[in-house]
Order: C-alpha cells, then structure tokens, then sequence
C-alpha cells in the first residue's frame, strides 16, 4: 500500500508522540493500543491496527519501568509494527505476521531507549550550569530536547520503515542472529529483577513487607482478574487507613514512635 505525503507526515508525528509519552506517560499514545489506532486512523487501515494494538497491547500489559529496569519498548513496536502492517497491504491477514515481527523490535528497541537515555544524562550537567546562572529558560530548553530525544528515538525508525519499505525491515529483523535477540531478552530480563529489587530496598519495612507477601501470592493466582487485584488493594489500603488511626498512642506499656502501624504491631 502507498501512503501519500499527508499521511507519512502524520505517521512520523504519531511516532514522535508515541515516544515522547514513553517518558511523559501522560496521555498513553506509546501504548500499543493507542499508537497502532491512531496510525489506522491516518493511514485508512483502521480496523486492522486496532486489531493489532488491541492484541499487543495484552502483550504488553506487564511491561513497565521498575526502578533502573527498562521496559520492552512498547512504542517501537507498536508503531514500527503498524507501519509494516499498514505497507504490507494484506489488512486482517497481516496481523500474526506484524505481532511476529513486533516482538523483536519491542526487544531491539531497548539498545535505542539506553542510548538515549545515556545521552540525556550529560543535560542534566547542562541543566545544573544554567541553574548555577539562574538562567531557567536554559533549564527549560534542557528539559525540552531530552523529551524530544525521545520522540525522535521513534520518529527516525518510523520514517526509515516508510522510506524503504516493510519488506527490508522484516530481512533485517530475520537476519539478526539467535545469540543477540537471546541475549537482548535474557539481559532484560534480569534487569527488571535488578530493577525490582532497588525499588524493594527503597520502600522495604516492616509495615510494607506483609502488604508485598500478600500481593505477591495473590499474583500467583491467575484466576484473579485485574479488576480482583484491584479490589482487593483498595481493601488493604482501607485496613491500613483504619488501623492508622488506632495507633501511634501508648497502650499496655506500648511507645509512641510516629509510625502509627508499628506501635499497632509491637504492642500486639
């Protein structure tokens, strides 16, 4: 399928968008089923992207940052995937074929994520100088282009699959050897471990660590939908509300420490 002018400009602000909102997650246009819908939308080929974002998007539900665990890029593979499925021109029949082809990039697209992120670290330095200068609208533009970085970390690969075609990104992707694309997954998965384990070391006490038990075994229980997980945290949120106020006073010979729940638990 060709795309005319008018739409290969709205595909690459789609991009740009879908990668900016990878930092922002503001108004959620990297999540596949959004950023696969809205080219659709621009490109005719609605019903087929939002069958493909809507398939992606239960792939990606359990991709997240955690901590210094960077997540599969979702937005590379939604739109990079759309696009292919867009050119390829087979409607409803090219959906198995882009979700196929989305996994890899979604894993490919973390080494873009990691040298972007690397390169905005030195604006930061950029930032403080200006801030030693009292100069905010450096600040400002500082944080600006980092943000935009990351919209081009999407644009450029959108741009390069509409300039050469779905056919030579899909001999690529093949290409890759086995030892990489292993090793890409392997290495991310035991970075979102790492990941999950700073962000334990900086939340971890006494209160929270029976909150941490119980939801992971509850986890572990595949027939509690996400809506179950979600009643039931809202049940523990008002349990330790309640208990909070009962606590933080001395009873039996009990201490006030400030942390209302912990007084509860020493004295119990």
């Amino acid at each position: 399928m060709e795309l005319n002018a008018i739409q290969v400009i709205l595909v690459v602000v789609v991009a740009f968008l879908a990668g900016m909102e990878g930092i922002l997650d503001e108004f959620h246009f990297h999540q596949p089923v959004i950023a696969c819908t809205l080219i659709g939308l621009v490109t005719g080929q609605l019903i087929p992207c939002l069958i493909l974002g809507g398939t992606l998007q239960m792939i990606a539900l359990g991709w997240a940052n955690i901590g210094a665990a960077v997540a599969p890029d979702a937005a590379l593979a939604s739109v990079a995937s759309a696009i292919i499925l867009v050119l390829g021109g087979q409607g409803k029949a090219g959906v198995s074929s882009a979700i196929a082809i989305a996994v890899p990039l979604a894993v490919a697209g973390l080494l873009l994520t990691i040298i972007v992120r690397t390169i905005a670290t030195a604006f930061v330095h950029f930032m403080d100088a200006a801030a030693k200068e009292g100069n905010f609208k450096k600040i400002d533009f500082w944080h600006i282009a980092a943000i935009c970085m990351q919209g081009i970390r999407i644009a450029i690969p959108a741009a390069l699959i509409l300039a050469i075609g779905a056919g030579p990104v899909k001999g690529l992707l093949d290409a890759m050897p086995l030892w990489l694309t292993d090793g890409l997954a392997i290495g991310g998965g035991m970075v979102v471990a790492v990941g999950y384990a700073m962000v334990i070391n900086m939340m971890a006490t006494r209160e929270v660590w029976p909150f941490f038990a119980i939801g992971f075994v509850l986890a572990t229980v595949s027939e509690i939908t996400l809506i179950g997980l979600g009643a039931i945290g809202v049940a523990l949120a008002l349990i330790y509300l309640a208990l909070s106020k009962q606590g933080g006073s001395k009873n039996d010979g009990g201490s006030n420490t400030g942390d209302p729940l912990g007084d509860i638990i020493d004295n119990y």
